[in-house]
């Protein structure tokens, strides 16, 4: 093989092209873009955080209030009967919902001039408008049958609740006179008498016919709701 000369290699490294020049308005426009992808990016996280912050508040917001109304509802009602006053603590926690329609009705003067219309002695006292024989009636062969079962404070005295069952119209209303073990399996229970027993125990001695209903008319002339005692 011939041998390049050492002229003709410089001849040859002449003609080679050298790398390519950027020119500086193509470096000013990359930066640009660059600049815009960046500033783009810091635009989306700061939105993003700041729907994120109000969303977050929206929701506290709803659930301070959602708790502040609950706990805001008044605890306690005070029942004025034509034998005297009797003041009841509400079950908010324990039986929201039907505490709820209790408030509801009590607004609404559902209860002004309800009846006692069963009173059976060492069991309970009925209220409400229903005008056939009550529930606390069919109950009443089962108490010496279910009286050596084991109760619990909740199925004590001076309890107040309302038939479970959804069919009778209106609210029943029932005040326990003695402990009640079968209790749970007729009524939800959401409040009890905190003052006012001997008006109960006043009523649970009234004179009834042979089917428990009271020979002198009792009635509930009002109902007040109070925060506190």
């Amino acid at each position: 093989m011939a041998r390049i000369k050492p002229l003709a290699l410089l001849v040859q490294s002449k003609k080679k092209k050298g790398p390519t020049r950027i020119s500086a308005t193509t470096v000013i426009f990359c930066n640009l873009i660059v600049g815009l992808i960046v500033l783009s990016l810091v635009a989306t996280y700061r939105n993003w955080s700041r729907r994120s912050r109000n969303a977050l508040s929206t929701f506290e917001d709803t659930h301070s209030f959602a708790d502040s109304k609950k706990y805001d509802l008044p605890g306690y009602a005070a029942i004025n009967t034509s034998k005297g006053y009797l003041t009841v603590e509400l079950f908010k926690d324990g039986s929201p919902e039907t505490v709820d329609k209790f408030l509801d009705l009590c607004q609404k003067g559902h209860f002004k001039g309800m009846p006692f219309h069963h009173v059976i002695k060492n069991y309970v006292i009925q209220g409400g408008n229903f005008q056939g024989l009550g529930a606390a009636e069919d109950w009443t062969s089962k108490v010496r049958l279910h009286s050596q079962l084991a109760t619990s404070p909740k199925h004590d005295a001076f309890m107040l609740g309302t038939l479970k069952t959804k069919d009778i119209k209106g609210f029943e209303l029932f005040i326990t006179t003695a402990p009640i073990p079968d209790l749970s399996d007729n009524l939800v229970v959401f409040g009890r008498v905190v003052k006012g027993q001997d008006v109960v125990q006043e009523i649970e001695e009234v004179d009834t016919d042979e089917h428990y209903r009271p020979k002198s008319p009792i009635r509930i002339i009002n109902v007040t709701l109070k925060s506190e005692i």
